[in-house]
């Protein structure tokens, strides 16, 4: 990958440079499920992997494939799909989950749609996913915006700073993820 990363159209461009990631896109895409991103560590520990040294892959504990579809709350259904995408990938940590019955999960008021689901994670630097559209394009979505992951900051988000606690959540799980140890470069906020 060459160049500095900046916008949305830069984060696309260095994902297509990862076959395993492009890999993962198409897979996903064949789901063919509303909404549907892969979010979280696919696209976050790229890109500070990429910051941090670009021979560096982190591992991913898992990969989040999120969408949304009020109509269809079965979580046999989600296990339906990671079984699929465990046949066009094998020995991939795929773990889908239908934004849609989250907000109960969560104990939050029911989500509109997949963005206004990312809103209510608990950090800023996670709720940024990426899918490939009908043209075969990378689309990114980040509705917390993409400035924090650029800049290797991670805060806890608006919403998890409305509510202590998911402010405490937000701060349990830093603490167990110890971010600035795999990326020195990245700077763990609101703790």
């Amino acid at each position: 990958m060459q160049g500095a990363l900046r916008t949305k159209h830069d984060i696309a461009n260095a994902l297509t440079q990862s076959r395993f990631h492009m890999d993962a896109l198409r897979a996903v895409h064949s789901l063919n499920l509303p909404q549907c991103y892969i979010a979280a560590g696919f696209v976050r520990n790229y890109v500070w992997d990429q910051m941090n040294s670009p021979a560096l892959e982190t591992k991913l504990n898992d990969i989040d494939v999120i969408y949304f579809d009020a109509s269809h709350h079965d979580e046999a259904f989600e296990k339906e799909q990671e079984l699929a995408l465990e046949r066009l990938m094998p020995a991939q940590p795929w773990s889908v989950k239908n934004q849609a019955r989250m907000y109960h999960k969560n104990g939050d008021a029911p989500y509109d749609d997949i963005e206004t689901a990312l809103a209510h994670w608990c950090e800023t630097v996670t709720p940024i996913g990426a899918r490939l559209n009908q043209d075969n394009e990378i689309e990114i979505i980040a509705p917390l915006g993409i400035k924090d992951l650029l800049n290797a900051q991670c805060h806890a988000t608006p919403f998890a700073k409305s509510k202590p606690s998911k402010l405490a959540d937000y701060r349990a799980r830093m603490r167990e993820k110890k971010w600035w140890v795999i990326w020195p470069h990245v700077t763990v906020m609101d703790l």
